[in-house]
């Protein structure tokens, strides 16, 4: 992290994991193109990955005879496995996770406490004052690779399916509609709430406390900043803050001039009273 740089020539460290233009006297660099990535190879090389305490299926956790799961797939006490879902290999479920029945899950996914998945999309009918509720008849598929944080919720299909793409990681709390698809290698961190209906493209990155309106379509390599309010489409590559978004170049100039706005009232009023008291001396007012 550049934030860093100032701190190599006081570091007491045996060696740092720097970019290849790094520069330090008295300590050994370990240079790379790529130093984040670099660094969570170390960590794998010296520390692995978490050992867990049991194989396969605890005895503790509730899995539905027609359920299937997959080879090394470790499920832990508390979870629940619904009815003709399908779990990949090398899966992780944490205790207490949900999935619905008929869920579909690939390869490598892990799924953290208290997250649930296939739940019945928000759908209601609105008739003489009453709110019916609508049947929600998909599913839920969950591409390879997939990591959901704790306490997600992904709804399922009205009718369909809604679908999360290979290699996308969810921090806790994110909401994801009903028949809502997010294209692969995404980062959603936490609490993003993403209403039904949207389509969003591969490789985006939605930051903290995100809201998503419904049956819009983000692009590919889309960046939406924390706490920002996406009322309309995004195209490709759009780097985009705000609420409603905005791309980020306006949003900073509309940001700083919010800073300026209580000056900006004062004088503007001390403009009107200027104006005034001459309109009140000349005994005419101005044009």
């Amino acid at each position: 992290n550049p934030k860093y740089t100032k701190d190599l020539e006081t570091t007491k460290a045996t060696a740092v994991i720097v970019s290849t233009k790094a520069q330090a006297n008295h300590v050994p660099l370990l240079k790379t193109a790529d130093p984040y990535y670099a660094f969570r190879q170390a960590v794998v090389a010296m520390h692995g990955y978490r050992r867990h305490p049991h194989d396969g299926i605890h005895q503790a956790a509730n899995v539905e005879p027609t359920a299937r799961i997959g080879e090394r797939t470790v499920i832990y006490p508390g979870a629940y496995v619904g009815a003709n879902s399908v779990i990949g290999a090398d899966c992780i479920i944490y205790p207490n996770a949900v999935i619905y029945d008929d869920t579909i899950i690939g390869d490598r996914v892990v799924i953290h406490s208290c997250a649930v998945i296939g739940v019945d999309g928000f759908g209601f009918a609105p008739h003489n004052g009453t709110h019916y509720k609508i049947p929600q008849v998909g599913r839920v598929v969950i591409e390879d690779d997939v990591e959901i944080g704790p306490c997600c919720s992904i709804a399922r299909g009205a009718l369909e399916e809604t679908r999360i793409g290979a290699g996308t990681k969810m921090d806790g709390s994110v909401v994801i509609g009903h028949g809502t698809t997010i294209g692969p290698h995404g980062i959603l961190v936490a609490q993003v709430g993403i209403a039904g209906s949207v389509t969003i493209g591969h490789h985006i990155t939605i930051g903290g406390q995100t809201g998503v309106a419904g049956h819009l379509k983000l692009g590919d390599h889309v960046t939406v900043g924390g706490q920002s309010g996406v009322t309309t489409d995004i195209d490709d590559k759009s780097i985009m803050l705000g609420a409603p978004a905005m791309p980020v170049s306006h949003a900073r100039r509309v940001y700083m001039i919010l800073t300026k706005l209580p000056a900006i009232v004062e004088r503007v009023r001390d403009l009107e009273q200027r104006l005034a008291n001459l309109e009140d001396a000349g005994d005419t007012p101005i044009a």
